[in-house]
């Protein structure tokens, strides 16, 4: 495909103008979705919210929280017809960027056991896991793990 034609792919700073396009897609992806509040409070609280569009479309978002040395990744998504395509992988190699230009030596987040598909993303770039925290996360029946990984901001890997 001619470079001129293919749609442009832009990591934007996340506006609560976004929030209206990105709650379908958190609705549809997760069984227990952020709230329209969680995303607004994570804008105003300054954490390092953006969103990635393909040719305007809204394709993926993610919430990063940078205190000290350490960046935390709460949220991470890609919609679900483009999921697959690379997009989580963009995603999280600008979460490190961010991380690392923020200050943080290491990426801290949490998965569910049960998200194979994250689990696959975060072992491809080297997260290893260091804990889990028990009954972290709402689950349809009761309530499922978290496990921790992380991984240092040193280099970009992947």
């Amino acid at each position: 495909m001619n470079a001129l034609l293919e749609p442009r792919i832009e990591m934007l700073p996340m506006n609560p103008h976004d929030l209206d396009e990105l709650l379908p897609i958190e609705y549809r992806i997760y069984s227990h979705p952020w709230s329209r509040g969680n995303f607004a409070d994570s804008i105003a609280a300054g954490y390092s919210c953006w969103v990635c569009r393909v040719g305007g479309e809204l394709v993926g978002y993610a919430v990063v929280m940078i205190a000290v040395d350490e960046a935390h990744l709460l949220n991470i998504s890609v919609s679900e017809k483009r999921q697959g395509m690379g997009f989580g992988a963009r995603l999280l190699r600008h979460a490190m960027q961010v991380g690392r230009q923020g200050g943080a030596t290491t990426l801290l987040l949490e998965v569910r056991p049960s998200n194979a598909k994250a689990l696959e993303l975060y072992r491809h770039f080297g997260f290893v896991q260091i804990g889990v925290r028990r009954g972290y996360y709402p689950a349809e029946q009761g309530r499922e793990d978290a496990l921790v990984l992380t991984h240092p901001l040193l280099e970009v890997s992947a």
